[in-house]
């Protein structure tokens, strides 16, 4: 069970300068409150994080860190007292510095078999962070890669959980890609709570299946199991990588660094957006929440901003001037834009706010976010 973890650049650390702007910029209070606290708490946490090598998870990996320590589930703050990442490729350096990282490189679903040190890592696990996935272009490309990926890989996850039988937290990253419209069930104009999916890509099948394991094995008291679905984010820095609507962050990131990019949908198509901050802001929301708080077993729609690709484009232009925005080449592609003519364009997210997520106020904080993180 081969799992690839998308060829990205791993993220940089969020600047504190923009923490007003962006509550899930600073996320130390959500972790955990302070250091000192969390040291003096609750039993020492262990975490994994799948994918942690990753543009999310080595993002995920460093608030963590920083923060010191964790209230798993809403059951008292706990100091972190090892952080496990799993990954194909080898996690950045100024994660493997600290003393609290183990690092297993390898593929998910050998490491996972009896006797290995990935399926020792997750018996020990009172937190695990399942972000490892092949992305939606992948999976359109190559059917099998995210069969093995995305469900083999999440149900031998889940059954390695089980067989530990230590109940943890695991947060599953899953995705908006399971809504999607069809002649028999078309997509309503705002997604809810409610909503049911109707995934019309082989990613969105696959992210909702991996929902749906998750909520049997916590009904069945397997493991206390929480979805949340992730909206695009934009901007990642990095290199592009094979998910379809990688564009987003590359008609802004390229031009901003004197690149051209290519655009492969219409001006006025309508995309749903987060930050990257507003990500790892719902994943530890998801670890953290209490039970009655979570509110069930069926995922969790992250809070969105809702912009055209033309709003963005002009976004651009206010930040870097019309010659950044000229880079931008409008070249429809009709396969890209039909699967997101499946996507929704907006969501809202009740639940979501209750547990005090909130989605970014505009494209411009997002361009803003971007530039002010520092460069390798």
């Amino acid at each position: 069970m081969a799992v690839r973890v998308p060829d990205l650049d791993p993220g940089q650390a969020l600047d504190p300068a923009h923490n007003a702007e962006y509550p899930g910029a600073d996320l130390r209070s959500a972790v955990s409150g302070t250091r000192t606290a969390g040291k003096a708490g609750g039993a020492a946490v262990r975490v994994v994080v799948t994918g942690g090598s990753g543009f999310l998870g080595s993002r995920l990996a460093r608030e963590l860190l920083a923060a010191g320590s964790l209230d798993a589930a809403g059951g008292g703050s706990g100091e972190l007292a090892r952080l496990t990442l799993i990954d194909q490729a080898p996690a950045p350096a100024d994660l493997t510095a600290d003393d609290r990282v183990t690092t297993i490189r390898g593929d998910l679903g050998a490491l996972l078999a009896p006797g290995r040190e990935g399926r020792d890592a997750i018996a020990a696990a009172d937190v695990i962070f399942h972000l490892a996935a092949a992305v939606s272009g992948e999976c359109e490309a190559d059917f099998d890669l995210g069969v093995r990926a995305n469900l083999h890989a999440t149900e031998a996850l889940l059954a390695t959980c089980r067989a530990a039988g230590t109940n943890p937290v695991v947060v599953y990253s899953s995705s908006v890609a399971v809504f999607g419209t069809s002649p028999e069930h078309p997509l309503p104009a705002v997604v809810l709570d409610d909503t049911l999916p109707n995934p019309q890509t082989s990613y969105g099948i696959q992210k909702y299946i991996g929902e749906q394991l998750l909520a049997d094995y916590t009904r069945k008291g397997f493991l206390r199991g929480r979805a949340i679905r992730l909206m695009t984010i934009s901007v990642r820095p990095g290199r592009p990588n094979a998910a379809a609507s990688g564009f987003l962050s590359g008609i802004i990131r390229e031009p901003l660094a004197g690149l051209r990019a290519t655009c492969p949908v219409a001006p006025d198509t309508e995309v749903v957006l987060a930050s990257p901050a507003k990500a790892i802001g719902g994943l530890i929301c998801a670890a953290t929440s209490g039970d009655e708080a979570w509110g069930g077993r069926t995922a969790v729609n992250l809070p969105a901003l809702t912009v055209s690709v033309a709003q963005m484009a002009d976004a651009l232009e206010r930040a870097a001037g019309p010659e950044a925005r000229a880079l931008i080449d409008w070249v429809p592609d009709p396969a890209v834009a039909r699967m997101f003519a499946t996507w929704p364009a907006r969501v809202r997210s009740d639940r979501a706010a209750r547990l005090g997520l909130t989605p970014d106020p505009d494209m411009d904080s997002l361009i803003r976010m971007y530039l002010a993180e520092p460069r390798p």
